[in-house]
């Protein structure tokens, strides 16, 4: 018996934001889906975001789930590099994004980040976020801060630790999850959960079962309120 998938994908610019920094990927074919949003302002954020869902985009999947684990962390380390040589050529402090990855195995799922964009998984009636966001005060906190002001690092809210185009070192994070089928994955950039708590989030999966009627609601609730970020998500569904 196979496990395969259903998915969606949605992004908008948001009720408050001038432009979409954000930009996601809906890889049916490959068993890949990305949120990535990105960092530094127009024409820099866009500019982040959208090349990392190219680039991944374009990755032919071939040999086993690792050897393609390999690709998008190589893929993403090469695109790191770009980014810091772009904003040292335009004089800009960032060009970057943070990023969630999901990929499938027949035997499991793997999903890296980088940054605070968010993977959720919906297993048994209980959602569960099977990222960590890479902020400040996190559980890991990896002191450094990017794109904030001074007052901004005090408060400590919020404040990224980790992101592409942020460091020489690029370290992506993974996380192994499980394959059963029924279970639902949410990928969203943090224009999601700024405007809706994990709580509000559940009762949408409990709701909704189809991975585009979820992405409706999820957008129809974010929209309904202030709307301050670029909203962004991808749902999978696994199904026999």
């Amino acid at each position: 018996m196979t496990t395969r998938y259903v998915s969606a994908g949605r992004t908008v610019t948001g009720k408050v934001r001038g432009h979409n920094e954000d930009a996601i990927l809906v890889r049916d074919d490959a068993g890949l889906w990305v949120v990535a949003d990105g960092l530094g302002g127009h024409s820099a954020g866009d500019y982040a975001s959208t090349m990392i869902v190219e680039r991944l985009g374009a990755l032919p999947r071939t040999g086993s789930v690792f050897d393609f684990i390999e690709s998008i962390e190589d893929t993403l380390v090469q695109i790191n590099a770009e980014l810091l040589q772009t904003a040292a050529t335009r004089g800009v402090d960032l060009i970057g994004s943070t990023v969630v990855i999901m990929v499938y195995d027949p035997d499991f799922i793997l999903c890296g980040w980088v940054g605070d964009s968010r993977a959720y998984s919906f297993e048994g009636g209980r959602l569960q976020q099977i990222t960590r966001d890479h902020v400040h005060g996190g559980e890991e906190d990896d002191v450094t801060h990017f794109g904030t002001t001074p007052t901004q690092q005090q408060a400590g809210s919020g404040v990224l630790t980790r992101a592409i185009g942020a460091e020489d070192q690029l370290f992506v994070d993974w996380v192994l999850a499980g394959n059963r089928p029924d279970t639902a994955f949410v990928l969203c950039s943090d224009g999601i959960n700024k405007e809706m708590s994990d709580v509000e989030i559940d009762d949408q999966c409990r709701r909704k079962q189809q991975p585009q009627d979820l992405i409706d609601s999820l957008f129809e609730l974010a929209l309904s309120r202030a709307g301050r970020d670029n909203i962004s998500a991808v749902v999978v569904r696994l199904q026999e």
